[in-house]
Order: structure tokens, then sequence, then C-alpha cells
């Protein structure tokens, strides 16, 4: 009853194309968004920001990039990390090298060439797939880590390969501290999560979704393949992109190669498998449960054992996070293998049926 959708009428083809066409959706995203821009600043500290908000908001506007390649138009890739260094180490070089160069412009101009590196190691896809293009994949990330570590123009001649950023503005306004770097990743966040829910409704993302379920049949009723595969991987690249410049200008503020490693590839495929293919909630689910999972199970070890009366190390606890972290992982997909976007779906349901049992 709480989620029914029983007599909202569409009386326009703009009413019936929107975004979110039953109410209780538009009025829970806008109060979601209310609250993500003004009471969690009010109610937290620093600490919460660094730790948390922040590492979540960029990770989650990359999860829907690699949602959109892999969950949407079903090309695996292993090179997210790879296009999120180079977004950040793009991004930096328009930052420095083009003066009075805009921070957001620079951000998007390394999602822009991101978008080109993405569409190049996507040129496989167009003659393998599955773990073939894995592979493929792969290899982007292994060229990128040795382009920034042995190319000098990329580090600003830097022969460690660090760099870094500093006095960020934007329109004149400082971005210093934890609040203001929260409000502007929640900003490019919303932005570009909206833009990839409409994208993914339109004719663009039915053709991802056909060539994922089956590209042969795809191609015999007019479907042009090179063309969508390439542009799910522009498309993904892009995003990425971005998402790479954040977590290099606002969140890191000094970098290396190092940064953006292959763990980083894994970690963004698991937000999105675990959080749910083909769909935009879902990344952010699944990126919530990958920063969120690490962070609780650091502060509930030791607590455990003072309850029990044994002493855990640091070593220890640092061995059994990462254990426990992959248990749940397995146990999760044996339990819901269609991630937490597919208990999202259930609960919706059972709103429209509640307080009846039917």
């Amino acid at each position: 009853m709480f989620y029914r959708e029983n007599g909202q009428f569409k009386t326009s083809y703009k009413s019936d194309q929107q975004i979110f066409p039953i109410a209780q959706d538009r009025w829970a995203i806008i109060a979601l968004v209310a609250v993500a821009a003004i009471a969690v600043p009010m109610l937290f500290d620093e600490y919460m920001f660094r730790a948390i908000f922040i590492p979540f908001l960029i990770l989650a506007l990359a999860a829907v990039g690699v949602n959109i390649l892999v969950g949407y138009c079903g090309q695996i890739s292993l090179g997210s990390g790879a296009f999120m260094a180079v977004g950040a180490y793009m991004a930096y070089n328009t930052f420095i090298r083009i003066e009075g160069m805009p921070l957001i412009l620079a951000l998007l101009s390394g999602g822009f060439f991101a978008t080109l590196v993405g569409m190049f190691f996507g040129i496989p896809s167009l003659r393998v797939k599955g773990l073939y293009l894995a592979v493929a994949t792969l290899a982007a990330q292994f060229f990128c880590d040795w382009a920034f570590l042995r190319i000098g123009w990329f580090t600003n001649n830097n022969s460690s390969g660090s760099v870094s950023v500093s006095n960020l503005q934007v329109f004149g306004l400082p971005i210093e501290t934890p609040i203001q770097k929260y409000l502007f990743c929640l900003a490019f966040l919303v932005v570009f999560a909206l833009l990839a829910k409409n994208l993914v409704r339109g004719s663009i993302g039915r053709e991802w979704m056909a060539i994922r379920d089956m590209d042969v049949a795809a191609a015999v009723i007019g479907i042009r393949p090179m063309y969508a595969k390439l542009s799910a991987f522009a498309v993904s690249s892009f995003i990425i992109g971005v998402a790479g410049g954040l977590w290099g200008f606002v969140h890191l503020g000094s970098w290396e190669p190092a940064a953006f490693s292959l763990d980083r590839s894994f970690s963004l495929l698991f937000m999105v498998i675990l959080g749910g293919m083909g769909s935009i909630m879902g990344s952010m689910f699944g990126a919530a449960f990958i920063v969120v999972l690490p962070i609780f199970l650091n502060q509930f070890l030791p607590v455990l054992g003072s309850v029990v009366g044994v002493e855990i190390s640091t070593a220890t606890v640092s061995h059994s996070e990462t254990m426990i972290f992959g248990a749940l992982i397995v146990w999760f997909l044996i339990v819901e293998p269609h991630g937490l976007a597919k208990l999202w779906s259930v609960a919706k349901q059972k709103l429209r049926l509640w307080p009846f049992p039917h």
C-alpha cells in the first residue's frame, strides 16, 4: 500500500517518459538527496567524511561506469583501475599545464582522455568476449601502470610517479574542508547517476542490453555490435575517468600509480556484482558494502576480542578482516546471486501489497 502504483495515470508522453515515473520513487530520491546534502554535513565529524562518505561517493560513481559496461552491455572488464588512472593523471596535466583551467573542466577532460583509452582497449570486444575480453582489458591495466611510471611527462618529470594538487577552487569557492569535498563529490554523483539512469532507458541502453543478452540476435534485428560495444566502453570509461580524477584530486590530494592498481579494478567489479548488475542503484549498494564493511570489521573485531577475553593484535585484525570480507562476499553471492538490487526490488514488491500477505 505504501508503494502503490494504482491511480497514477500518465496523460502525456513527457510524464510517461520520466526517469522516475512513480511518485513514491521521485519523492524518495528527492528526500535522499536532501538528507545527503543538508542533514549529513550537520550530523557527522571529519573522520566519517574522510574515511567513509567521500570514498563511497567516488567509488559509487566509478561503479556506475563499470555497471554500464559490465551490467548493461555484458562486456567483462578488468581495466577499470587503468581508466581511473588515466582520468586522474590527464586531469592533473590539463590542470597544471593550462593556466586558469577550471577544476570541473580538468576533471571532465580527464574523463575525455579515459574515453579515448577505453575505446582503444575496447576494440578487442568486437572479436572476443568473456574471459578473453577480460584478459584483453587487463592489458590496459599493465600498460597504464608502466606508462605512468616510465613516461615522465605524465607526472611532470617526477621520477617517483607521485603527483599532488592543492588549492582547489570551483567558481571561486575553495574545496578544502571534508564537508566541501563531500558536497562536491555528491554533486558529481547525483548528476552522473541521473544521466546514466536516463541513458540506459533510451535506445542506446536497449542496444546495450540486446548485445548483452544475445549479440547474434541483436545484429540480426539491425543493431550494430561495433557501435553498441564501443559506445558502452566510451560512456563507461568517461564516468570512470571522472571518478579517477575525483579520487586523486579530492580524496587523495597526492597519489602515485599504485593508487589505481589491479586491486582497484577487482574491487569495482565486486561492487557491481554484489550490488547487482544492470542496476544504477545496485552500484551504490555495492560501493557502500565494499567501503563500509572493512571499516566495520576493523572496529568490531577488537571489541569482540575484549568481550570474550582474547587480545587481538593489529596484524590479526587485518588478516581476519580480509578472510571475513571474502567469506561474506561468497556467502552473499550464494544466498542472493542477483545482488543487493534484487533485495531492494523484492522489498518494493512487498510494499506494494503491505499490510496484506499476498
